[in-house]
């Protein structure tokens, strides 16, 4: 890490203790950051860097709320407003046991990158709660989702902060969260969430946006050197919103992704993952992926175990944050791993990608990688502000352009930096310094 960082770094990990995953983050990004500080000076003269990795409004909030016995469960709610140079706080709600502060900061301080390299009017934010609603009743998810919105609601809105889904928050929290917004209000603010319905001011594409933006990210970087998704063998980890849109994007281009995993196993399928059966046992039936298993012909189930242990060209993990670790890496790299393409936030560990990058694999990082869903709910948001809705094929080709966007966005960027091909380094600089400008823009704010 550039010497002129280290300080910097040093105070913003003493001054965030025990959160792990935000020190990694913000690690991350330091160490691509030198060579953009030889060049603007000025960026460390107006302490950019100590303003970015201070969050500009951190809510830690009180969830009440009964379960169906008439017990009071009480858990804990968080929203991390972290930055709004660009745009209003933008990012998902993650409702999961794991969930803690430095979740939700690691989470926040991704999307602020992220964001800015969609080229949408967006700033970074993320959100959560400590709730699990595996094996909730409806009525207990609704229950907990209008008890978390009664207080989360004063501090949202379309030009202040815009929510969206994350893992444990699909179309259904959305709508018992944006229910709830409404009766407090008193308004139909269709702009406040994104991720809603197409019947009440959702947008097509965005279920599926995550997914297809991941594949078309990992496509581009095989375009570089003059290949493709098609032949390909692929492995997703997860078998979510995100895994499963992935896994039908990669095998609409010609790949037959073979294996993908849910927290109790994976499944191996040779002949290609059938995706409406997949749908059908994760989505419909809320089912662990062995229903899957015992359903198709020909399939093996590996209880416990890795994905990751399953050869592959191309590798998409879908999953969650530090699923792929170094030793998985080394597997993947000696079975003939080609690419990676990151669906979730932080999948890979810093050795992980370490080992990809010293093998001369492709990687997309997931703040570029997987950037496709907070795009489309930038879409979602500008149909809701122009009271328009647009087809599944103008809102897939818009996507598709903006993920190519941020591929020659970060290649581009790389390149200048003087090192073509390393696409962490190219999402870490293009997406600060569009910040970071703008932060000088806005003064000491």
């Amino acid at each position: 890490m550039d010497a002129r960082l280290e300080a910097i770094r040093d105070t913003v990990l003493a001054r965030n203790p025990g959160e792990a995953e935000f020190h990694q983050a913000v690690v991350e990004v330091f160490e691509s950051l030198g060579p953009v500080h030889d060049r603007h000076p000025e960026f460390l003269e107006a302490a950019i860097l100590e303003r970015l990795c201070e969050p500009e409004r951190q809510i830690i909030f009180r969830v009440p709320w009964t379960d169906d016995a008439g017990r009071v469960r009480i858990n804990r709610g968080f929203r991390v407003e972290f930055n709004s140079a660009l745009g209003p706080y933008k990012g998902g709600l993650r409702f999961h046991p794991s969930v803690y502060l430095g979740i939700v900061k690691f989470l926040g301080f991704e999307q602020i990158f992220k964001n800015a390299l969609t080229g949408m009017p967006i700033g970074g934010g993320k959100g959560g709660s400590d709730f699990d609603p595996r094996g909730r009743s409806d009525a207990e998810v609704m229950r907990f989702c209008q008890s978390f919105m009664t207080e989360l609601y004063r501090h949202i809105g379309e030009y202040t902060d815009v929510p969206a889904g994350d893992i444990g928050v699909g179309g259904r929290e959305i709508g018992y969260l944006f229910g709830q917004y409404k009766r407090i209000t008193n308004r139909y603010e269709s702009g406040v969430l994104t991720g809603k319905g197409v019947s009440w001011g959702g947008s097509l594409v965005r279920p599926e946006a995550t997914g297809f933006g991941t594949v078309i990210f990992t496509q581009e970087m095989l375009k570089t050197r003059g290949t493709s998704l098609e032949g390909r063998r692929v492995v997703v980890s997860g078998s979510g919103n995100v895994a499963i849109n992935a896994i039908a994007k990669a095998q609409s281009l010609g790949a037959t992704v073979v294996a993908c995993s849910d927290s109790s196993g994976y499944v191996v399928d040779e002949a290609g993952i059938d995706v409406a059966l997949l749908r059908e046992v994760r989505e419909v039936q809320r089912a662990r992926l062995k229903e899957y298993a015992e359903r198709r012909a020909g399939v093996s189930y590996v209880d416990g175990g890795s994905v990751w242990d399953v050869d592959a060209t191309v590798a998409l993990p879908c999953a969650t944050q530090n699923e792929l670790d170094g030793g998985a890496a080394a597997r993947l790299v000696r079975g003939g791993l080609v690419a990676v393409g990151e669906g979730a936030n932080m999948p890979s560990t810093r050795d992980a990608v370490a080992v990809f990058q010293e093998a001369g694999v492709l990687f997309g990082p997931g703040k570029a990688a997987n950037a496709g869903g907070v795009a489309t709910s930038a879409l979602e948001m500008q149909q809701n502000a122009s009271r328009d809705s647009w087809s599944f094929e103008h809102t897939e080709e818009r996507l598709t352009d903006i993920m190519v966007g941020i591929h020659e966005r970060c290649a581009a960027t790389a390149e200048e930096y003087g090192e073509p091909g390393n696409y962490v380094l190219g999402a870490n600089i293009g997406g600060f310094v569009k910040v970071a400008d703008a932060m000088l823009a806005q003064g000491l704010i």
